[in-house]
């Protein structure tokens, strides 16, 4: 009688996962923890992947921070582009720090600024602070555009310089990110927020 031989064993298929999810978990990581504080332990972990499916899905650490880095602005910093928009000078400010209170209060976000955190604590990393800090140099021209475009409407005085402006705004930003990841309520960011319209330069 014929043998029969029993077919070879069938591998595992890779485990199937939804890269949009994945992707969002490691910003929530990130975001947490800075670029270098972040384990591919903890990133896996919350993304629900093994490393193996990491590197297939997103390159290494590295290049998932980038991703991330992208999500970010795409979804968290959308209201910074609805601001250059705004009619005025002051409109621009109003929406910009509006939008980051709004963020900083949100329930489902870690708190504080991730570029301000990935900056400060991204250590060795030279590619990671050139990243942060090129997106960064970006939205800021694109706010000094904005407010020069204001100052020749003379809608800001003629003494005051934008990319000055530019930087005062982004530090009011960076305070109030700062500010909220150290635990300060809503309605001191709001009080935070309040004072410095009352005091933003108009013609």
């Amino acid at each position: 009688m014929e043998q029969t031989l029993a077919p070879p064993p069938v591998k595992g298929r890779p485990r199937e996962f939804c890269t949009e999810e994945a992707l969002a978990a490691a910003l929530r990581v990130f975001w947490r923890n800075g670029y270098e504080c972040a384990s591919m332990a903890e990133l896996t972990a919350e993304m629900g992947i093994t490393k193996p499916s990491l590197y297939a899905a997103f390159g290494n650490k590295e290049a998932l921070f980038h991703k991330a880095l992208d999500l970010y602005e795409r979804e968290k910093l959308a209201y910074t582009v609805a601001a250059l928009e705004a009619p005025t000078a002051r409109g621009v400010a109003e929406r910009f720090m509006t939008g980051a209170l709004e963020m900083q209060m949100s329930t489902c976000d870690p708190k504080g600024c991730m570029g301000v955190i990935s900056s400060v604590s991204c250590g060795g990393a030279e590619s990671i602070k050139a990243d942060v800090a090129a997106r960064r140099v970006s939205s800021e021209a694109a706010l000094i555009a904005r407010f020069e475009r204001a100052k020749q409407e003379g809608d800001l005085p003629e003494t005051l310089e934008p990319d000055a402006l530019a930087r005062y705004l982004y530090a009011l930003l960076q305070g109030l990110s700062v500010q909220a990841g150290s635990g300060a309520s809503c309605a001191q960011l709001q009080q935070l927020v309040d004072t410095s319209l009352s005091i933003w330069p108009t013609r």
